[in-house]
């Protein structure tokens, strides 16, 4: 049996694996999928976060996962989050699996990528600055009909009452990877078709510019553990067999 460990995305916390989750604990995995340090926090908490906070956070976790392989996935933003934790403890990680999730190169930024890719105008105007820069939220009214406007109406009010307020500082961060640390870890991209946040393009454009991983394709929106939980546990399954040691 395997351990899974689940960073959430901007925004979001760890609860939104919870089907997901269920799905996995079910088969005899252990998931582990917590909410990041600092989120929702006020101005000082915001501005304490940092993204190799994160990577440490996240990096202890998979350390002390108590069954193996251990496999190390990220939505969205959590793809930052999990290449720099598999920089910085490479050693306990087995496989890395990017949900529809930022897959960057060394020297690069969430906010570099973000002016490659160009103008998201629905996603784009959902946003909003709070604490003065230090952190950003979204529209809870119309954050549905961009992230998840294939999953059930019940699901993404739920979701949308329980996002919260995002640190700045993270996704301006330029990752630090070498190919002994993050690049010797077998990484799965799991594309979503339907994604109006990270377009299929754009999450095209990550593979080419971190070459090497599995992709597989998957018709979903922007938020897969929604709208797909069960072909979302299967591929994160299907992961872990491939890396079983």
């Amino acid at each position: 049996m395997a351990s899974f460990v689940l960073v959430h995305g901007s925004w979001h916390g760890g609860w939104c694996f919870d089907a997901v989750k269920a799905l996995l604990e079910a088969e005899g995995h252990e998931v582990i999928a917590p909410d990041l340090p600092g989120m929702g926090g006020d101005e000082a908490a915001l501005r304490g976060v940092t993204l190799q906070g994160w990577a440490e956070f996240v990096a202890d976790l998979c350390g002390a996962a108590q069954q193996q392989p251990v496999v190390l996935a990220g939505h969205s933003r959590g793809g930052i989050v999990i290449s720099q934790a598999a920089e910085t403890a490479a050693g306990v990680i087995d496989a890395l699996v990017y949900i529809c999730a930022m897959m960057l190169p060394d020297g690069m930024s969430r906010a570099d990528f973000k002016q490659m890719e160009g103008p998201n105008p629905a996603f784009d105007a959902i946003i909003t600055p709070v604490h003065q820069g230090a952190g950003t939220e979204v529209d809870r009214t119309r954050a549905g009909a961009v992230f998840a406007q294939l999953s059930p109406p019940e699901a993404v009010a739920a979701a949308m009452a329980r996002i919260v307020a995002e640190p700045h500082k993270p996704r301006s961060t330029p990752l630090r990877l070498t190919p002994e640390g993050f690049g010797r870890i077998p990484r799965t991209y799991v594309e979503c078709t339907e994604d109006q946040t990270i377009p299929l393009a754009s999450q095209r454009k990550m593979q080419q510019l971190v070459p090497g991983a599995a992709v597989v394709t998957l018709r979903a929106d922007h938020s897969p553990y929604l709208s797909s939980p069960q072909a979302l546990a299967n591929l994160l399954m299907a992961a872990a067999r491939s890396v079983s040691r």
